[in-house]
């Protein structure tokens, strides 16, 4: 099963993935979380200065995770393809021509998951852009991908909440 997590910035993805593979039910999944600190260690632009070599970048790790069996990941292509549309550095075109090629991978989760940002602060990790209208940016922005391309998604979920309460609504989102 592959399962993914989308939101914006600063809302307890990576803390529920991580509490996730604690739990008995995913011991054995692959877990993936938060690898913009490394891509930014190596030069790559990240947030309102992305480029599109950068998130082609990002978009060829959601690939190879979606080579695996078993997996959750604190990230999806939808992720990618928001912060594409909202980079200040690329251009229209390129943004559209990168969103139509990456949203065919849509349909390769299982299960995705919204996460709301509702009642959740923006803490800074020296790495996400902290600026609270950037945040909205992003998450309006998923929300309209999640509706444009709702037929590619097999099974989508909207999940809000202490990450106690995240985990339970996985639980039993997926049947566990």
């Amino acid at each position: 099963m592959k399962i993914g997590f989308t939101g914006t910035q600063s809302i307890g993805k990576t803390t529920l993935v991580n509490a996730l593979k604690e739990t008995p039910e995913f011991k054995d999944y692959i877990t993936r979380t938060e690898r913009s600190k490394k891509l930014m260690k190596m030069g790559v632009p990240l947030n309102t200065d992305s480029t599109l070599k950068g998130q082609t970048l990002f978009l060829a790790e959601r690939a190879r995770e979606l080579m695996c069996e078993n997996i959750i990941t604190d990230r999806t292509v939808i992720d990618v393809i928001a912060f594409s549309n909202a980079s200040k550095s690329m251009s229209y075109l390129d943004k559209e021509d990168f969103s139509n090629y990456a949203k065919n991978l849509i349909s390769e989760y299982d299960h995705i998951f919204y996460v709301s940002p509702e009642g959740v602060q923006i803490e800074d990790n020296g790495v996400r852009e902290t600026d609270s209208e950037y945040r909205g940016l992003i998450d309006f922005t998923i929300k309209n991908i999640l509706t444009l391309y709702n037929h590619k998604i097999k099974n989508l979920h909207t999940i809000s909440g202490s990450t106690e309460s995240r985990i339970e609504q996985v639980k039993r989102a997926i049947s566990l």
